[in-house]
């Protein structure tokens, strides 16, 4: 994979590329692609590097994924079809419809344990809000995503497989490319769920990191703030002074 903004002899310049690659480590999606206006598409084709490099130096690693970010593809998918469809009620006059879309609006993509009675509510009246059910099908498919990877592996690879031709079958247009993406990572998937690894580690140090570097505006230099991250993410037992007695 090549990234379009970082290619030898390409028609961007190397600050733009430097920007590009500074943003990919301290935003998200929205910002990196909005920004500095370019697509995540070509943001993000650089990530299939990772994979050649893994497989040059680290032949017999496995590669995994964190369960919260596979659901998220679902729930970007589930917040797309629900704004598509609140906005054709809208054009075409149904009130009704707008009202009852516009109840579920926050509930959809929560998690159904997380609710409160007022979202649990409209989130009941969901099927009336669009009659095709498209919204609600789509809710289905991410709770039973969400279940499957909780589920023992062996179980686990048969609801995925049924999972996925389920997905094909619903023709949402917003359902197709995360689809496409766990039909393409179904092994990585299954493999998540037998090892029950977690980036929830490597999270929560990442946004260590992220507080710090907001912390750090105004530092001259990187060299301070590269400091203070060493400081705050090592781990050393810091005690504030004391008075002697």
């Amino acid at each position: 994979s090549r990234v379009p903004w970082a290619e030898p002899g390409g028609r961007f310049t190397r600050d733009f590329g430097s920007e590009c690659a500074w943003l990919m480590t301290v935003a998200g999606q929205k910002t990196v692609s909005g920004f500095p206006h370019i697509a995540w598409r070509t943001a993000g084709d650089g990530a299939g590097r990772i994979d050649s490099s893994v497989a040059e130096h680290r032949p017999n690693a496995e590669r995994v994924l964190d369960s919260f970010h596979i659901v998220s593809w679902m729930t970007d998918a589930l917040d797309r079809v629900g704004k598509r469809l609140w906005n054709q009620a809208r054009r075409d006059g149904n009130t009704t419809a707008t009202e009852a879309m516009r109840g579920v609006e926050y509930a959809v993509p929560g998690n159904p344990g997380d609710l409160t009675e007022r979202q649990s509510t409209a989130l009941a009246t969901l099927a009336d809000a669009d009659p095709e059910g498209r919204l609600y099908r789509s809710w289905q498919l991410r709770e039973l995503l969400r279940t499957l990877l909780r589920q023992p592996v062996e179980r686990a690879e048969a609801e995925l497989k049924r999972w996925i031709g389920r997905a094909s079958r619903r023709r949402i247009p917003e359902i197709v490319e995360p689809c496409g993406k766990i039909r393409r990572r179904r092994d990585d998937i299954l493999t998540t769920i037998r090892l029950g690894c977690s980036n929830a580690g490597i999270e929560a140090f990442n946004n260590k990191i992220k507080v710090t570097i907001r912390m750090a505006y105004g530092f001259r230099d990187t060299d301070n703030l590269i400091a203070m991250i060493k400081l705050r993410c090592s781990g050393p037992l810091i005690h504030l002074p004391t008075p002697i007695p």
